[in-house]
């Protein structure tokens, strides 16, 4: 049992009615979730103002609220705290409703447009399997000790992301990794977290459906580094050229890493194959599982990250050239007549150019690439185009399909997607709505040798429809269609 006083420690309000003494049992930023004794701070959702139910959560049991603006009826039987930015509030309260998880064990949050699901991913599969015990935050799943928990935003609401780490405290956890999204730095749900470390990918074009401007997607990003602490590191990706700027007014200790330009830690690649990758990492050569230029960035930035953290080199590489990255992210399979399937999460302009380049290189000569893709519904609608037109650029057949079409009218994504298309390359592309049709069109028209990739959802086992999620997984219906070819 906690009580108020305590939750509040370190927020700045501007006013307060009522004793703050009492016993709080739960902080609940949703009026569904109120119990009798719960703490309700009201937010100014995406979808909703949480002032519109603060009496629905008095009624329902809620002995105290924090809100920006006060109700016209009060009673005195509830405290109220008025607070300047509510979000805020809700990440310095959940955070100390849970004694400050976050302080207990070494945090690092990885951010950036791409790879930081893979670097997350693999930064946990490596410390697990040096020795630690480790919890995962991400956007495939979440992890404490092993046991695994589903995900549902790449980076939890407050609330649950102080409740994940506090069970791993509860589990002896020495490291927690998370990815840290955009969306999730604007709407201050790391507010109240005490980072160790912070890792920049990259950034490119995504999310403006949310930020509306790049430079705003950019501040977004950049504020994470902005509060980090001077015991923190902050490794960035020198060859993206917004990755110096991630590191201007940041406190932490700068380093970086990078294939191309100077760097703290770098990396060359000597070898490139569909098996993967050799890499020359700080002068030593070793072999990878994964492959392509954007996983070497990702395997870089995994090294670096585990040497900032005082492990040693040749654990970590050793370690490191066992791994697989996460789930859905250039998932590699080979139909009996050697036709080769890859599904990769890749959804926006630079993934999907990310992806096909890799293919590009990796491929010996003839082999035909044939790209399903499409672009998710209530998403941002400008990259549509763009995505086709860099899908049309680096393969030699295109399928347009649906993606989670979720609202939207999947046939009125698609015909955005086709402005994309220049007429050079009209003939090469199909359209087919339905996505299981499109997947199975594209294996019909592989020859054995061709490579078949299907983008945009990776490790999602659905498609939204119209608020409704149905069973759809890419993998599996690339190797039930393989299956039907022996």
């Amino acid at each position: 049992m906690k009580y108020l006083s305590d939750i509040i420690d370190g927020l700045a309000f501007t006013g307060l009615q009522g004793s703050a003494d009492m016993e709080i049992t739960d902080v609940v930023f949703d009026s569904r979730k109120v119990v009798p004794g719960s703490l309700f701070v009201a937010i100014h959702g995406t979808v909703s103002d949480g002032h519109a139910f603060i009496d629905q959560a008095i009624n329902d049991g809620a002995v105290a609220v924090i809100c920006e603006v006060l109700p016209a009826h009060v009673t005195g039987e509830v405290d109220f705290l008025m607070v300047a930015d509510s979000s805020v509030a809700l990440g310095i309260v959940a955070a100390n409703f849970y004694d400050n998880p976050s302080t207990k064990l070494k945090l690092v949050g990885v951010t950036g447009t791409n790879g930081k699901t893979t670097i997350a991913t693999l930064l946990y599969k490596l410390f697990s399997d040096l020795g630690y015990t480790c919890g995962l935050l991400s956007t495939v799943e979440n992890q404490v000790n092993g046991q695994v928990y589903a995900s549902t935003h790449t980076t939890p609401d407050p609330v649950d992301l102080n409740r994940f780490m506090n069970l791993m405290i509860e589990q002896g956890c020495d490291y927690c990794f998370m990815e840290v999204s955009s969306h999730a730095i604007a709407q201050h749900r790391i507010a109240g977290l005490t980072f160790a470390g912070g890792i920049f990918s990259n950034l490119t074009h995504d999310h403006l459906d949310y930020h509306k401007t790049f430079d705003s997607y950019l501040k977004a990003k950049k504020a994470f580094f902005d509060g980090l602490s001077a015991n923190a590191f902050a490794l960035t990706n020198s060859d993206d050229k917004n990755g110096n700027v991630m590191l201007q007014n940041t406190k932490a200790h700068k380093k970086s890493y990078g294939l191309k330009s100077m760097a703290d830690y770098k990396a060359r690649i000597m070898e490139n194959r569909f098996e993967g990758m050799l890499l020359q990492v700080d002068g030593e050569e070793v072999w990878f599982k994964m492959v392509g230029t954007f996983n070497a960035y990702n395997i870089l930035a995994v090294y670096a990250a585990a040497m900032l953290l005082d492990q040693d080199k040749t654990k970590i590489l050793t370690s490191l050239s066992k791994l697989t990255g996460a789930r859905g992210r250039f998932d590699y399979i080979v139909s009996p007549n050697r036709i080769i399937g890859i599904v990769d999460y890749a959804h926006s302009p630079d993934a999907v150019e990310n992806i096909l380049t890799t293919i590009h290189n990796i491929r010996k000569g003839n082999e035909k690439v044939i790209t399903v893709i499409g672009c998710g519904g209530d998403r941002d609608k400008t990259k549509r185009p763009i995505m086709a037109h860099t899908a049309c650029e680096w393969s030699d057949k295109v399928i347009l399909t649906s993606d989670n079409p979720r609202s939207e009218d999947p046939a009125q994504i698609i015909k955005e997607m086709e402005k994309g298309v220049d007429a050079a390359f009209r003939r090469h592309v199909l359209s087919i709505v339905d996505r299981r049709e499109a997947i199975k069109t594209a294996v019909m028209l592989a020859q054995p040798g061709d490579i078949v990739l299907v983008a945009g959802k990776g490790h999602e086992n659905y498609q939204e429809v119209k608020g409704v999620k149905h069973h759809f997984d890419d993998k599996e219906e690339l190797n039930e269609i393989f299956k039907e070819l022996v």
